[in-house]
């Protein structure tokens, strides 16, 4: 069984995120890390593997600049068993929809793979549209956010949690399945991991190896855009009621009132 999971290096939430000039995200200036959203993802592949025993390969597959080979290696560590990483200066400012023609036709190089797992949103864009688009370029049923993964040979079933009611859905690899943030805890990479990870294969393609032309991929083609950023104001004093006269629970109130809190 061929696993592949799409894993993604984003922004560190704690860091201090940027735009470029043309309003794309800072992705080389700022520190980046895998997604933890696709963590569920990498850690659900290596269930599966661990209980179909030997025979299942994990890959990581990643799209972006050089630095986004580190949560490649992130996953390596965690326990995938090679790695794959898209890079093509062309590729900058893509959206959902190059994005998902680059990881398709990365796969397709791949050859027979039997399950694409993504997590179920990235965590600097949070769309959580690529794994349909995936599943639609690459012809195979789709079966998304799930809070439990089951499988048995070629079968999966899945639990996912919906506003009035829980679905327990069914099919057959091949398939692409998406993955929440309920799915269980990601594990975190061991000595052992960290130092097998350094042995483990990764292969870097390029679009032309991948065969996409230059011109479908990047920001000027991207069906939207950030036409303007506005960085946040910076936090200001709070404001503190006394109640030195008993007037203080009035003070209170009028200003929750004056936020439209009450």
């Amino acid at each position: 069984m061929n696993i592949v999971v799409c894993v993604k290096h984003v922004p560190d939430a704690t860091a201090d995120r940027q735009f470029e000039s043309d309003n794309t995200v800072d992705r080389v200036g700022v520190d980046g890390l895998l997604s933890e959203l696709d963590e569920y993802a990498v850690e659900q592949a290596l269930q599966i593997k661990e209980k179909a025993g030997d025979g299942v390969e994990v890959t990581a597959l990643c799209v972006g600049p050089e630095k986004a080979v580190d949560a490649v290696r992130k996953a390596l560590q965690m326990g995938a068993d090679k790695g794959v990483h898209v890079v093509d200066e062309a590729i900058a400012g893509s959206d959902s929809i190059a994005t998902s023609l680059v990881l398709a036709k990365a796969i397709e190089k791949l050859g027979s793979v039997d399950l694409v797992l993504c997590g179920m949103a990235s965590t600097d864009a949070g769309m959580s549209v690529v794994p349909a688009m995936l599943a639609e370029r690459l012809g195979l049923p789709q079966v998304t956010q799930a809070s439990v993964v089951e499988t048995q040979g070629d079968q999966v079933r899945i639990k996912r949690d919906g506003d009035a009611a829980t679905e327990v859905i069914g099919a057959t690899m091949p398939l692409v399945l998406s993955v929440t943030d309920q799915s269980g805890e990601a594990r975190y990479p061991s000595f052992k991991g960290i130092m097998a990870a350094k042995k483990k294969p990764m292969e870097t393609f390029s679009l032309a190896d991948l065969g996409v032309d230059a011109g479908e991929v990047g920001l000027s083609v991207a069906w939207s855009a950030v036409e303007d950023t506005t960085a946040r104001p910076p936090r200001t004093a709070g404001e503190i009621v006394k109640d030195e006269d008993g007037t203080g629970a009035k003070a209170l109130a009028d200003f929750l009132a004056s936020k439209k809190f009450i």
